[in-house]
């Protein structure tokens, strides 16, 4: 079983906060501003220990690729018959 990592911990003994950063890493956040707050604590304390994000792959394609597809019909088109309309 892996170890739970206590990063706010971590992050709290190895530098100097301001006092409202500290408050968040010791009691949580309260709000949305400090959840982002909270976020951006998290990435700093990922750069510092070394991790990094897996890479995505390459989901892009052309505007060309787009028309070719588009020629070639392999995009499906919405007919009346597609859409259920409420018996109202």
């Amino acid at each position: 079983m892996r170890e739970q990592i206590d990063w706010k911990q971590e992050l709290l003994d190895s530098a100097n906060f301001n006092g409202k950063q500290e408050k968040i890493l010791k009691h949580g956040h309260k709000s949305l501003t400090d959840s982002w707050l909270l976020g951006a604590l998290y990435t700093c304390w990922k750069k510092m220990e070394g991790y990094r994000e897996p890479t995505t792959s390459n989901c892009q394609s052309s505007f060309l690729e787009w028309e070719k597809r588009l020629a070639k019909k392999e995009f499906y088109v919405l007919i009346e018959d597609d859409v259920l309309y409420p018996d109202w």
